[in-house]
């Protein structure tokens, strides 16, 4: 019967993994993988001052595949998100100021900015 379970939802005896899993070198890298597979992203809101005069940390989140989570830099606000892009809505800001949401995970994926 077929499921609707994503990668990211499986379990290590869901795995190609081998028959036994008494090797304690192989099970490790299992778990290894696994996590490697399920790891949420990190991201930051970054607030530029002026034209790329200054720049400082607002907010760190982490992004799962359906959500995402953020708080501020000062620890006072968190929030509980649809997705990661959706962070910039929540960030104070004036007109002398651009808001950047900047991925923070260059092993995993290039860097990337959303303004």
């Amino acid at each position: 019967m077929p499921t609707n379970q994503s990668e990211a939802d499986k379990t290590v005896s869901e795995l190609d993994a081998p028959e036994s899993l008494s090797d304690d070198e192989k099970f490790n890298s299992l778990l290894v993988e696994m996590v490697a597979d399920q790891a949420p992203r990190v991201f930051a809101v970054v607030i530029e001052h002026g034209h790329r005069e200054d720049a400082a940390i607002a907010a760190w989140g982490i992004a799962f595949e359906d959500s995402a989570y953020m708080v501020t830099a000062n620890g006072n606000n968190h929030y509980s998100l649809a997705a990661a892009e959706n962070a910039l809505n929540y960030v104070r800001i004036d007109p002398r100021t651009t808001p950047h949401l900047v991925w923070s995970n260059p092993t995993a994926n290039p860097p990337e900015t959303h303004y």
